[in-house]
């Protein structure tokens, strides 16, 4: 635990000795501030609805930004062959690396509860589908990292491990809403594939064991993906 933690600490201060991490919260910040008040103001609700509506569209583009460098630049400078020579281990290097990325997401999070707390100055808020939102966030927020992470593992090169991490996000956040091109006989396996439609059940204040049990094991599936292709690496 003591390496995971070091490897976390330092991954996480790495990102913010570089401008790229603030620029990535500040379009975050200004694109789910814009659509969340546009929609808020439209409708006159006490909800928090429109903001995790669009949350999995979003994450699919900037989680892949923050995760695209874990692996891909370490490979790039020729850093990753040193890192294995240390006392650590594969599992410990991805899980440390794994949690510096959820880490910065929540960071990255963080500031957007000043939308509920504006919501429950103007009206009646639930507080069920924000905790379920915010709860659904998270989890949605470390498989978009696992996968991010695997795809950095692929490649030196950061725009095409970017690529691959979104490409994998957005089908997997798309893939229910392109249902009605598949045969019946496939249905039931594809929507279960959506990660956007076990994030839906979540952001309801409902918590099911099977969202649940969705995104923790599709991402343990990618962080165990990455440790394979670090150990094929080595």
């Amino acid at each position: 635990m003591k390496q995971i933690f070091n490897i976390f600490r330092k991954e996480l201060s790495s990102y913010f000795v570089s401008p790229i991490a603030y620029i990535v919260i500040a379009i975050f910040l200004v694109v789910t501030g814009w659509f969340f008040f546009s929609t808020f103001f439209l409708y006159n609700q006490a909800s928090m609805r429109g903001f995790f509506s669009l949350l999995p569209l979003i994450f699919a583009f900037v989680v892949p930004a923050v995760t695209m460098k874990l692996f891909s630049e370490e490979f790039n400078r020729g850093t990753h062959e040193m890192m294995m020579t240390l006392p650590l281990s594969q599992v410990e290097v991805v899980m440390g690396k794994f949690l510096a990325a959820l880490g910065f997401i929540l960071v990255m999070l963080l500031p957007t509860i000043v939308y509920a707390v504006t919501i429950s100055t103007m009206g009646d808020l639930d507080p069920g589908p924000v905790v379920g939102g915010y709860l659904g966030a998270v989890l949605l927020g470390g498989l978009f990292a696992a996968i991010g992470l695997f795809a950095s593992s692929l490649t030196r090169n950061q725009i095409i491990a970017f690529i691959i991490a979104m490409a994998i996000c957005f089908f997997l956040t798309l893939i229910d809403k392109m249902l009605f091109f598949l045969p019946k006989g496939m249905l039931n396996v594809m929507s279960y594939l959506g990660a956007d439609y076990h994030f839906r059940n979540i952001a309801r204040g409902v918590l099911d064991s099977r969202d649940l049990l969705y995104f923790i094991s599709m991402t343990f599936i990618a962080l165990y993906g990455t440790q394979l292709v670090i150990q094929e690496r080595k």
